[in-house]
């Protein structure tokens, strides 16, 4: 007679002198799960977003429909074709002037993901509007220990005004809580991974410096938890354990390896270098989206932002050979030298979005990977950035949930509140409005 094992619970974690290790989704779960956790059920929603608008006329195919061209912007998204959306004519109505005067990027960026006309403040009376990613982490966030991530490459600005008139609070984050609350980002990798696996918000100081001191990994902490339940788990369970495990590890070792050679270039007097932040943009990226993957297959959170850039970035890119800042780039006035640097610093911010979607598609998550349940919304909050355009976004969505090798041109100035209410109803949280929109995305999800 076969022994009935107890299910699992999806909230089971590994657990050690001062540190918790999540689990991934186990078939040993399955059997137990409420409807809401069970394989294929979970709903997740990632933002990713670039700074300074994009060279439109790289980035949009002149085709509708299927079978679209792909352009040089897209060209990394290519691979993933079958799951990727294109959609075009997306507006952002308030973030256009309304007799504010000028300030377009503080106002797009603070209306991104809130769909409001923010107050022109450089003060504290700041006023947005509950972002998107924070409603359906009310939602989504009930079944996770960490309701969302906000994570990004570059520190915020804290002094004065990032664009005219605006506050730096406005450009440096895409979430905010509610109208008054822009929730920060974080870049340090190691204090996000103490945030995931630390006993709590984060490890004590003593703990953090000791482990620093030896090298300790959080695997050395809970070896003897991770001994009980690999007896009682089957050889596939095993399996996936060994990798998540594995791929910890080498998240641990990542950071170490940043902080040693952070250390050794400490000589430095004017550069604060943060501890564990690569110096080179593509390692950071992906170290940072490496956690965030780590972060949804273990079910620690199931939102997240990415901002591969804040608004109004300056930051230059000498590892692809352009020197030049990035938003004073941006205003290229059709010079042909600037247009091809500003479309290479474009394609080099998708590269990461290819990046993080390769990533989800090669995690496994129950029967299958994480892209499968995660909808994946990506783009800029301007257009033309040497016009500010605000009528025509670059926005595209990959999944694995709904059907892709498409190019949607909706009518002229469809608000972009209209995708985000059907992005909602693809993670199963329905809104019957959202900040100004006038309705759905029609065939969004068909």
């Amino acid at each position: 007679m076969p022994i009935m094992r107890k299910p699992l619970s999806r909230r089971a974690a590994l657990r050690g002198a001062g540190a918790t290790l999540a689990l991934p989704l186990l078939e040993a779960m399955l059997s137990g799960a409420k409807a809401m956790d069970a394989a294929g059920d979970v709903r997740r929603l990632q933002v990713l977003y670039a700074p300074n608008g994009m060279m439109m006329e790289n980035f949009t195919p002149q085709k509708a429909g299927a079978d679209f061209e792909i352009t040089p912007i897209l060209k990394p998204l290519e691979p993933y074709r079958e799951h990727l959306t294109v959609i075009s004519n997306i507006a952002h109505g308030q973030a256009e002037a309304l007799g504010d005067g000028s300030g377009d990027h503080g106002r797009s960026c603070g209306t991104y993901l809130t769909g409001v006309h923010v107050h022109k403040t450089q003060g504290s009376d700041l006023h947005a509007g509950i972002s998107m990613d924070q409603v359906v982490a009310r939602r989504l966030g009930e079944h996770t220990r960490i309701p969302s991530l906000e994570l990004g490459l570059e520190p915020p600005s804290m002094v004065g005004s990032c664009d005219i008139g605006y506050s730096c609070a406005y450009t440096n984050t895409l979430s905010w809580a509610n109208p008054t609350t822009p929730l920060p980002i974080s870049i340090n990798p190691r204090e996000v991974f103490e945030r995931l696996f630390g006993d709590g918000d984060s490890l004590s100081e003593k703990d953090r410096l000791e482990r620093l001191r030896h090298q300790a990994s959080i695997l050395d902490y809970v070896m003897e938890s991770s001994a009980r339940l690999d007896r009682g788990l089957g050889a596939g369970d095993r399996q996936r354990m060994d990798e998540y495990l594995t791929s910890v590890r080498d998240f641990e070792k990542r950071i170490q390896r940043n902080e040693q050679n952070n250390a050794g270039a400490a000589a430095l007097p004017a550069m604060a270098r943060p501890s564990g932040i690569p110096d080179d943009f593509t390692e950071h990226a992906h170290l940072m989206m490496d956690l965030q993957i780590l972060a949804l297959q273990a079910d620690l959170t199931r939102v997240g932002t990415f901002m591969i850039g804040r608004e109004v970035s300056s930051r230059s890119y000498p590892e692809i050979g352009i020197p030049d800042a990035h938003h004073p780039l941006s205003h290229h006035g059709g010079d042909p030298d600037k247009v091809a640097k500003l479309t290479r610093i474009n394609v080099l911010h998708m590269e990461q979005t290819a990046y993080f979607i390769r990533r989800l598609k090669e995690t496994k998550d129950g029967h299958g990977s994480l892209l499968d349940t995660t909808m994946v919304m990506a783009g800029a909050s301007l257009g033309d950035s040497n016009r500010h355009d605000h009528e025509n976004l670059p926005v595209v969505t990959v999944s694995g949930m709904m059907p892709g090798n498409r190019h949607l041109v909706l009518a002229d100035k469809t608000p972009m509140t209209n995708l985000m209410l059907s992005v909602m109803d693809s993670v199963g949280v329905r809104q019957d409005k959202f900040g100004d929109s006038t309705g759905r995305v029609t065939g969004f999800m068909a």
